[in-house]
């Protein structure tokens, strides 16, 4: 039978997420035929502390399984399955939000002596985000007693199958494993379960989902200089197609280079498509500009200054989601802050694209259950970064206490709206019909005639009462009417009512007060006096809405 090779094989990337030290660099060591540059914690800092601190790839291919064969051309014989060894500490969340965007199946490695976790929750609610299947993997089981071990499996089993009911991932598979490997002794003497694994596995694998149109976007998470050959580029084609001598951009400097050579986990290949795990050697670039970010079709990725994104709420977090809230967004591989301002649409469908022709109302907060309305945020970026729209957005607070047991991932979205222009809030934001509702009341000092009364207390005496000339008002008696003109320099105004007052109203504005004695007594022979005297005042009611980009300050009646 031939040998895997870019030519004949469907690339299949799989997330390993987990909390620090649940063992995840192990099974991917225990698992892998062929390592990257930056796998298996090849970091020296990495080394030094014992524990993840980048994103690792490695690979291992199998033949296809029989389930997959009818839907592949007989030239595809073979599944390469690329891992994303992604860090477990809490600190490193931004680089475990970056090697999630590219996964099609998730392992979550589970300490089986620990189980679930803080961060291993934070990872499994991730996955709910970016990927449609998962396998659990209970790792460690060769340090639990033989004599117990299968019981303490068992038990641990049904308390994750209980957790995961609440989930998407409900039903998922759960294998237990032992991914140790003693450098002293063979990796099959000290691996547990690994066949099990790759049986669960192959009955999981699907055949994702690729698309070569399009524009070229590729996902770079490490870049380093070969001398006599150029610089490499090792990362995911999220998008499109990189071919040998096509031309691609480097975002963060603008550079555009022309595509040198290219290879799969060490084997040359002349193009790549969505999907695949690749290094793409440039020629004249120096990697030191480049750690991580984007490179792409020239001309395709832009500089983000806002974005608009529809809310998904994550039900994990404890926290109220409001306007004029900082939080760290995640956009590909760049975690920034950013302040939010919500709004939401009357719809009861959300849209994929924003209607400027539409009219939204502010929200001061998410509601609880997100999915019952429209909720949209304008993200307000601090720090501008590279992207584009349909990219997914994750907010998190990760300035909270990671001892904490709380989740700290917040809401996602994919971005609707990109706003490129860096005075956005001048240049396009008008354009966001965002409404807050205002309202104001005054007191009916005293009728002027049958159709139009004095009200007092409504504005202020320095207020230009011009802007608030034809709105519409209304009395507390039901009568309806408009602001025709200011009365006197003293803040009171002249509304008009085009139908009249009610007999009722005229009696009450005109009916003589029932005066007070020093001693308490009603005074009889008190005259007619001001109606605020009244202990039942006739209040009059302004609302009118103003939209909040609206440099204007137009009030707006309906």
């Amino acid at each position: 039978m031939a040998s895997p090779s870019p030519d004949n094989s469907v690339n299949f990337n799989i997330g390993v997420l987990g909390h620090v030290d649940s063992g995840k660099t192990a099974l991917c060591r225990a698992l892998s035929t062929t390592s990257s540059t930056a796998s298996f914690d090849k970091n020296p800092q990495s080394q030094e502390r014992g524990i993840t601190l980048d994103l690792g790839f490695s690979s291992f291919s199998t033949p296809i399984p029989e389930h997959l064969r009818d839907g592949l051309s007989q030239s595809k014989t073979f599944i390469q399955y690329t891992l994303v060894d992604c860090p477990g500490h809490a600190s490193l969340i931004r680089t475990i939000l970056s090697g999630a965007q590219i996964m099609d199946l998730m392992f979550l490695v589970v300490d089986v002596t620990k189980g679930m976790q803080t961060q291993t929750a934070e990872c499994l609610v991730i996955g709910e985000i970016c990927c449609g299947k998962m396998i659990v993997v209970l790792n460690k089981i060769d340090l639990l007693p033989e004599d117990k071990r299968h019981q303490m499996i068992l038990k641990m089993r049904t308390r994750i199958e209980k957790t995961l009911q609440t989930t998407k991932f409900a039903g998922a598979p759960l294998v237990a494993v032992a991914a140790r490997i003693n450098s002293l002794e063979s990796a099959e003497t000290q691996c547990l379960g690994m066949e099990d694994l790759l049986r669960t596995l192959s009955a999981a694998t699907i055949i994702p989902h690729r698309d070569p149109t399009g524009s070229l976007l590729f996902s770079v998470d490490h870049c380093f200089t070969i001398r006599g050959q150029g610089t490499v580029m090792t990362g995911t084609v999220l998008a499109g197609t990189a071919k040998v001598n096509d031309p691609i951009e480097i975002v963060a400097t603008k550079d555009t280079r022309k595509i040198k050579s290219m290879q799969m986990f060490r084997l040359p290949v002349q193009q790549a498509v969505q999907g695949d795990r690749v290094g793409i050697c440039v020629p004249n670039f120096d990697a030191k500009l480049l750690e991580r970010g984007f490179a792409a079709a020239p001309g395709t990725l832009h500089t983000i200054y806002g974005a608009v994104v529809c809310v998904s709420k994550i039900p994990y977090f404890k926290h109220p989601i409001r306007s004029r809230a900082k939080f760290h967004v995640t956009l590909g591989h760049e975690t920034v802050m950013a302040k939010l301002q919500l709004f939401q649409s009357d719809k009861s469908i959300r849209p994929l694209e924003l209607d400027y022709s539409e009219e939204y109302r502010h929200l001061e907060e998410v509601p609880e259950s997100s999915d019952s309305c429209t909720a949209f945020a304008l993200i307000e970026l601090e720090t501008p970064v590279v992207g584009q729209k349909g990219q997914l957005m994750i907010a998190s607070k990760l300035d909270s206490d990671i001892h904490q047991n709380a989740c700290r991932l917040a809401f996602h979205g994919r971005l609707i709206e990109a706003y490129l222009d860096r005075d956005y809030h001048s240049t396009q934001l008008f354009k966001l019909k965002i409404f807050k509702t205002k309202e104001r009341s005054g007191v009916v000092e005293r009728m002027q005639d049958r159709e139009s009364v004095i009200v007092r207390n409504m504005v202020k005496k320095e207020t230009d009462i011009g802007k608030f000339e034809r709105l519409k008002v209304q009395l507390s008696t039901g009568e309806q009417g408009f602001i025709e003109s200011a009365f006197g320099k003293s803040g009171k105004i002249k509304v008009r009512i085009p139908g009249g007052l009610k007999e009722s109203t005229v009696v009450a504005l005109t009916k003589p007060a029932k005066a007070k004695t020093a001693n308490g007594d009603i005074d009889e022979d008190a005259g007619p006096r001001d109606a605020t005297a009244d202990a039942s005042v006739i209040l009059v009611k302004l609302e009118f809405k103003r939209f909040i980009h609206d440099s204007r300050k137009q009030m707006i009646q309906s």
